[in-house]
């Protein structure tokens, strides 16, 4: 019988609405086998060299021996099977785009918001790292609790997170507490996983780094989607250049932010800010064969 110090830990199959009950009621779940061998290695090749360039953070929330590096869609090409991972971003989908009505003169209407990817950051917890303070992602937004979420967030492990390397520390069901009530490290239990898998949860889930008391880092990569009618908090507009997301998928490219939250938030002289996008590809298919389109 699971006890509520415990996190449910799912197969790569799992039914998607098993996955959404779990994140209803506890507000994290961890999808072992979350992405595949050859996904992990190219995010690991892509961005380990710029976590070893990376100077130490210099505030003791970010972790003083803590590396990050934010714009991951820049630095890598391996970005979009995991925001698409079908358990990410259909956990979200569910969780987030809840229809909304609004009036408009005398008629009715009913709304369902965008999804966007809002923070992107790759982690590396060294060796004498300690723990993280405890909190909610959505404080970022100023969010009141309890109430309808606002953020799902994902924590891969990019190498394999234990109790003792600094695996994510989440005290499960927390969303369900109000804004009063203050998290402690003994409410806590760590997100043990193998490399691979992925902790998801809710913004409003009380959670923080763990120590590493081991003599090896510790490596992950975090995404969070946030509903679409909130700013971003990674600007990608400017960590991810035109050019680049002109060669992603068009679902990528709308989660980036190029794209129009009902009714209306995000648009470019009235239109759909993807019609930019697609311009820029066409400029980019009509360059000479050969030219390096992110020069």
């Amino acid at each position: 019988m699971k006890t509520k110090h415990e996190l449910t830990h799912v197969r790569p199959d799992a039914d998607l609405d098993d996955v959404v009950a779990v994140l209803e009621r506890d507000g994290a779940v961890v999808v072992e086998g979350f992405t595949d061998a050859a996904t992990l290695a190219g995010l690991r090749d892509d961005l380990g060299p710029g976590l070893e360039e990376s100077g130490y953070s210099e505030s003791g929330y970010d972790g003083q021996k803590t590396k990050r590096l934010s714009s991951l869609f820049q630095r890598s090409t391996h970005m979009s099977p995991v925001v698409t991972q079908r358990h990410f971003l259909g956990a979200a989908r569910q969780l987030l785009q809840q229809p909304q009505h609004i009036w408009i003169g005398k008629v009715r209407m009913e709304v369902k918001p965008s999804i966007q990817v809002s923070f992107t950051q790759a982690i590396r917890i060294d060796p004498g790292q300690g723990r993280q303070p405890l909190h909610r992602d959505d404080a970022m937004h100023l969010w009141r609790h309890p109430g309808p979420p606002c953020r799902l967030q994902l924590m891969l492990a990019m190498t394999a997170f234990t109790s003792a390397n600094g695996a994510t520390l989440v005290i499960p069901g927390s969303h369900h507490w109000d804004d009063e009530r203050a998290p402690t490290y003994a409410e806590t239990v760590p997100a043990v996983m193998p490399a691979g898998s992925a902790l998801l949860w809710q913004g409003g889930v009380y959670h923080g780094g763990g120590a590493n008391t081991t003599d090896a880092p510790r490596y992950s990569l975090s995404v969070a989607l946030d509903l679409g009618n909130l700013r971003q908090e990674e600007n990608q507009y400017l960590a991810v250049s035109r050019e680049t997301v002109a060669t992603l998928p068009e679902e990528v490219q709308r989660l980036l932010g190029w794209d129009r939250c009902p009714p209306g938030l995000g648009q470019v002289e009235t239109q759909d800010p993807h019609l930019l996008l697609e311009r820029t590809q066409q400029e980019l298919a009509s360059r000479p064969r050969g030219a390096n389109p992110l020069q």
